[in-house]
């Protein structure tokens, strides 16, 4: 599983990579370059999954079979 994903900035482009949380989506997400807080995008359960290099570990996980998804739609 991999647990760090670089979140791009959609107002900026600011790139940081950041370490993900094992047991829990991440529902915002303040850009560090302008400032922006970041929302999931509509289907999404989490701003890795809308904004991010790798989607959450929920979701890795359930793409291996292992848990349900977390994502809603």
């Amino acid at each position: 599983m991999i647990l760090e994903s670089a979140i791009t900035c959609p107002k900026c482009a600011m790139v940081k990579t950041e370490t993900m949380p094992t047991d829990a989506c991440r529902f915002f997400y303040q850009c560090t370059g302008c400032g922006t807080m970041l929302r999931p995008k509509p289907g999404d359960c989490c701003v890795f999954c809308s904004y991010g290099s790798v989607p959450c570990p929920p979701v890795q996980a359930a793409g291996s079979g292992n848990t349900p998804s977390c994502r809603t739609g």
